[in-house]
Formats: structure tokens, sequence, C-alpha cells
């Protein structure tokens, strides 16, 4: 009879040529256990989605008791579901005034396909701006913002009338014109290499877009619900976007984004034509009452409020000559190295002595750092050692 990882490879299709294959039997907290019961720390949280860690009792309890209820009905139209009320109410209640509107998705990208259609309808316009080494999704839309030409160039043709400006650049901002319905930037580039730009490149983002009628909407899908200090990174560079993105931790662990504006934005996919913008899934039940418990758990304790002193611990923690730098914003964090072969060799090192980490799409140097925002002091100082011992091994200190 063959094995789980042999149906693994025949019947599940992969997207690289080596698939880590960890057989994952459970998780809970900051870890998981494969079949054979070892240990690891999930130090990139399923790519920032685990936010509170693995099966957390509020999220496990809300989901169990929605199930229980029912788990799908028609989404959007004419049903009023509870959990998709109240998560965008409390979700409202916690941004600026003009972002009073959810419109929920399964995921971030549908969440920038979704605004990007959204910018199209209500400014009459068709350009969109990106950033170079920017990330929005994979589907067509927004891989025509992606930033890098390495992931699109065997995709096109995609979308016309899209380009992109460089990431922190003031130089650039004047490319934004009356022409532009939409300019599409994260606070922080995740995967350039976490990219912190000033507080005053994005205020001067902010003020070109008034200028010129442009959307401006922020991609907080990597960056919200707590992971950099705040509960989203734009409330600490002093603006407000057009359009909100958030998705990964948004869900709790679920399949959950949504993109968020001003109502009288979002009414304009209510005519010409009706049904603007539809969705099967998006704003499920079962996964609104996860995201509500993750969004009610992350606030009602404050939890972004401690992720700077555990940036600190890490940045204290992790010295070692083949560290260049480390790029950070709270709790996302890039090590940078000399070179991908060498990190690939000590994220190999790592898994063995049972640590989960990765590099970045467009940063492949770097060493990905994002643990759950609940990962404690002792944990911190277990994942330091691993790294620093795998990083003794490879560079032979």
């Amino acid at each position: 009879m063959p094995t789980q990882r042999q149906l693994f490879l025949q019947h599940v299709a992969q997207t690289s040529d080596a698939p880590l294959a960890i057989e994952v039997d459970h998780a809970s907290g900051v870890f998981l256990y494969d079949s054979s019961g070892k240990k690891y720390i999930d130090l990139i949280s399923g790519i920032g989605v685990s936010a509170l860690g693995h099966c957390h009792p509020a999220i496990v309890k809300a989901i169990q008791e929605q199930t229980a209820k029912y788990a799908h009905t028609m989404v959007y139209g004419e049903y009023i579901q509870s959990p998709q009320v109240q998560l965008a109410t409390i979700l409202t209640d916690l941004l600026p005034e003009k972002l009073n509107s959810v419109y929920f998705t399964n995921s971030g990208a549908e969440a920038t396909e979704g605004a990007m259609k959204l910018a199209k309808r209500y400014t009459g316009r068709t350009e969109i701006i990106s950033c170079y080494n920017s990330y929005h999704g994979s589907t067509q839309g927004a891989l025509s913002l992606l930033g890098d030409e390495y992931f699109k160039s065997k995709f096109r043709p995609l979308l016309p009338d899209t380009r992109q400006i460089r990431y922190g650049h003031p130089e650039d901002i004047s490319l934004i014109t009356n022409r532009t319905a939409a300019v599409f930037m994260e606070p922080v580039q995740a995967e350039a290499g976490v990219i912190v730009p000033d507080a005053a490149y994005l205020q001067a983002v902010r003020q070109r877009c008034n200028e010129t009628g442009t959307l401006l909407v922020l991609d907080e899908i990597q960056t919200g619900c707590g992971r950099t200090g705040t509960l989203f990174r734009f409330q600490a560079a002093g603006i407000t976007p057009d359009i909100l993105l958030v998705g990964k931790a948004f869900g709790g662990g679920l399949p959950l984004a949504a993109f968020v504006s001003d109502i009288q934005i979002m009414q304009v996919l209510q005519q010409h034509p009706v049904l603007g913008h539809i969705t099967t899934f998006g704003g499920n039940a079962v996964c609104c009452a996860a995201g509500l418990a993750s969004l009610q758990e992350i606030e009602s304790k404050k939890l972004y409020l401690e992720v700077d002193r555990k940036s600190r611990l890490f940045l204290t923690l992790l010295q070692h000559p083949a560290i260049k730098k480390i790029n950070h914003c709270g709790l996302i964090m890039a090590l940078y190295l000399d070179n991908f072969d060498n990190l690939r060799k000590v994220i190999a090192e790592c898994l063995e002595n049972g640590l989960i980490t990765d590099w970045f799409l467009f940063a492949n140097n770097c060493m990905r750092i994002a643990p759950p925002l609940i990962i404690s002091d002792d944990e911190i100082q277990l994942a330091c050692q691993i790294i620093l011992r795998a990083l003794d091994k490879v560079y032979q200190q």
C-alpha cells in the first residue's frame, strides 16, 4: 500500500521540485508535530497566518459552535449571517471612519482582484501602479501588479495599463497622474526582504493620490492583525488608505480576506452592472467565526503591544558573523546572509533540528522570521539557539 508521502507526490500538485514534505499530524501553539512525533517550532506561522498559533482554544470553540449551526449558505445577496456582520462591524470599529464597508473574499489575492475592479469602476480610469519587488498575490490580475519579472514572464500577456515604480523613491511619486486609478502599495515590503519606508514617503504618496484623484490601496495582508506592533501598519505612518486589503492572519487559520473601503466607494459595485463583484465562499460563516474570534483575541489582549519587545529579544539573541544585517518591523524579520545556497543549507539544518523557517520571494538570501504573536520568551530563546547552531555548522564557526 502506498505511503502518505508517495500519495502526496503522486496526487497533490507541487510548485517546486523539492517540497519539504513534513507529514503534519497535529499542531498546538507555536509547534507542529509530524507523524513520527517530532516537534517543530513554526517560526513562519504558515506564512503569516497563524498569529495566535495553532489550535487556539477560542478559535477552535468558535469554529465548532458555528459548524454545528451551519457551514455555508449563499454568501452575498440576500442573507444576513451573524458571524459576517459581527466581524465586519468589529473590524470597521477598529479602523478610521472612512474604512466602513467590508467585502469578504477567500484569499488575499482575491482581495487584490476585487480592489482592482473597485478602483477602476469608481474612478473610471484604467492605469494601476504598483512597486518593484511588491507581492499582491498570484492570480493573473494580482500577478500583473507583482514587481518581479522572474515570476511574471512565463505568464504574459497580463493586464494592460499596469506599471511599477520604485518603492521608497520620492522622485517616482510624480508618475502617479490623473490617469491613475489606484496605487497598490505595501506599508512594509515583505517579500523584498522587509523593507520599511520612512513615514514621510508614505505620506507623500498619500498626498499625491489626493492631488490626482487616485485611490491609495494599502496591502496589509501580511502586515496586518498586529504583526508590526500596531493593529495595522498604516496607523504608524499616520495615513489612511482609500482601500485596505487584509488577509492571512485575518482568518484565524481559515481562508478569509477582505478589501475595505468607504461605503460611497463600495456602492459602485451594485449597479452598471449589478453584481459588480461576486463570490461563492468569501465571507463563509465558519471562516468569519474563526476570524472574529482571532481579531477579538488580538485586540482584547492587545497582543501587538508585546510585539516590539519580542522583536528586540530576537535581535539581541541573533548575533552571528554570518548575519550581515536584520531588517525588521515588529515580528516580521529578514536575516540577511551572503547567498541563497548557504541560506538553503541553514534552513535545512534548522528543519533537521526542529525549526521551520523559509526565505523571501524577492530576497532569497534572507531567512524569514514571522512567528505567532503568542510566542513566549523561552520559545524565542530556543528558536534562536537552533538558528545559531545551524549557522555555526554551515559556516563552520
